[in-house]
């Protein structure tokens, strides 16, 4: 079952999309949001969650005070879950922010998209090559706000992601089979 975790959306079950994704555990998104938290990144903050599946990163921002948040997910089965999930935080948090699902492959939203993003979640599904993920970064680099956090969830064995000019590692953590490797604007 996955949720939201806290914030004004708190205890909210999520739909999950029944094949094709991979959630975020609730192990992991309870480290990342109190990293986050505490850092004071989420208040007022514009968020882009790419590769977005059930919307469950982008949605617990929004539960927890971002301003506004943007969902993109190429697969139609999974938009449709991210837009129910949205609807139902909406309602949740009332007139607290704006929550948008764009149905898009990822870098052609990102082609198109006006920035800047505070905070960037990108889970791609395990298959996206690293070479494809480098592309996807140098397309989000220009998009993101200085001194934005952008968190890249990948598998474990994964390598480090190669960051673009723009770019730089943070920090990472591992939880078992899945890595958060973080940056921020150089």
């Amino acid at each position: 079952m996955t949720r939201i975790i806290a914030g004004r959306a708190g205890s909210l079950v999520l739909d999950v999309p029944d094949a094709g994704t991979r959630p975020t555990s609730d192990r992991v998104r309870e480290s990342l949001f109190g990293a986050l938290a505490s850092s004071g990144v989420l208040d007022g903050a514009a968020v882009l969650d790419l590769y977005a599946g059930s919307g469950a990163l982008g949605l617990e921002a929004a539960s927890r005070g971002a301003a506004s948040v943007d969902l993109v997910e190429k697969a139609p089965r999974a938009a449709t879950v991210a837009q129910r999930n949205a609807g139902r935080v909406a309602k949740a948090i009332g007139d607290g922010g704006a929550i948008r699902v764009h149905r898009s492959a990822v870098d052609a939203y990102l082609r198109t998209a006006r920035g800047p993003f505070d905070l960037v979640f990108l889970d791609p599904p395990y298959d996206v090559g690293e070479t494809e993920l480098a592309a996807t970064l140098a397309l989000l680099a220009p998009l993101v706000a200085d001194g934005a956090d952008v968190v890249i969830e990948r598998a474990s064995r994964s390598p480090e992601p190669a960051l673009p000019d723009g770019l730089v590692a943070s920090r990472s953590k591992r939880y078992g089979d899945t890595t958060l490797w973080w940056a921020t604007t150089a």
